[in-house]
């Protein structure tokens, strides 16, 4: 097979590792990185071309490695090799749906898919409301644009959620107020979840700068989850339609809820982690669908 990885930089270790295992199943892989690609829009023959005239040809299939800052170029160049009817790993709309918090949420609502309490306004007048619909402080506010932990601010009491949120409206940023599962104690877990599996999962620990910021594999430790964690970490990613992806759950005296679903997860860190092979099933799992397709 002839796959590509799209992406914004080739060189870290998550697309080393997709070669790697490429190379050990005995496939042919390239890096297309999406700011050197422009496009032919065309209902006859859409094309992408690279750095000077430079075209795609016989790809099987594309792994969609988009940072959350190249969502809008990155998932045009992807929708345009989906014309070509080049399979993606993850779809071009999945990858939109998943990076649009708010959307995302309430898609996995309508699924039925249990989520901490969660508020949404738009005027500042509303802080009040916002903080009593999730039962008070403490709890979490987060940027709808935020990713992997940035954005994350836990707000201890009453008058620091009203000055946290107060601030961010200010600024013209929409934030979700959502609260705080006390009894986790900042503890959360992440499910590699890869077509209809779920490969491994950890489970990342509070840092000393506050519940749910970035971790290191040094807070994280592999961990056995549920058969319930992971039917529903597997519904979580096929509600967005994501093929890839890691999802977040954080268990609470009603039970495990979700928190969030990533479409571009770190390799490195979950495999250093979990000391598990993660890119091997994404190819496997590549390789039994494009053969389904055919």
């Amino acid at each position: 097979m002839k796959i590509a990885v799209l992406t914004h930089n080739p060189n870290v270790h998550s697309q080393r590792r997709f070669f790697e295992a490429a190379a050990k199943r005995g496939h042919e892989i390239q890096f297309i990185q999406m700011s050197y690609c422009y496009m032919n829009i065309s209902s006859v023959a859409p094309t992408v071309y690279y750095r000077s005239d430079e075209t795609f040809e016989n790809l099987d299939a594309i792994i969609p490695r988009i940072s959350p800052k190249h969502t809008f170029y990155g998932t045009a160049v992807l929708r345009q090799f989906e014309l070509k009817g080049i399979y993606a790993l993850n779809p071009s709309l999945a990858i939109l749906w998943c990076r649009d918090k708010l959307r995302a949420l309430q898609t996995l609502a309508r699924k039925h898919l249990p989520l901490p309490v969660t508020g949404f306004a738009d005027s500042p007048e509303e802080s009040e409301k916002l903080i009593d619909v999730v039962g008070g402080a403490p709890l979490i506010v987060r940027l709808l644009e935020g990713t992997e932990g940035r954005g994350t601010i836990f707000a201890e009491t009453h008058q620091a959620a009203i000055s946290v949120i107060n601030a961010f409206k200010q600024l013209k940023s929409n934030i979700l107020v959502q609260e705080y599962i006390q009894e986790a104690g900042g503890k959360d877990i992440r499910c590699v979840v890869v077509g209809n599996q779920v490969i491994t999962a950890i489970e990342r620990n509070p840092v000393a700068s506050g519940p749910r910021s970035a971790r290191d594999p040094a807070t994280s430790t592999p961990i056995e989850i549920s058969a319930t964690e992971k039917k529903m970490a597997i519904q979580a990613a096929k509600a967005l339609k994501l093929n890839l992806a890691t999802v977040d759950l954080i268990r609470s005296k009603r039970g495990p809820l979700v928190l969030d679903v990533n479409c571009s997860p770190s390799i490195e860190l979950l495999e250093k982690t979990s000391n598990c092979d993660i890119a091997d099933p994404i190819l496997q799992f590549i390789e039994e669908t494009v053969k389904k397709k055919d």
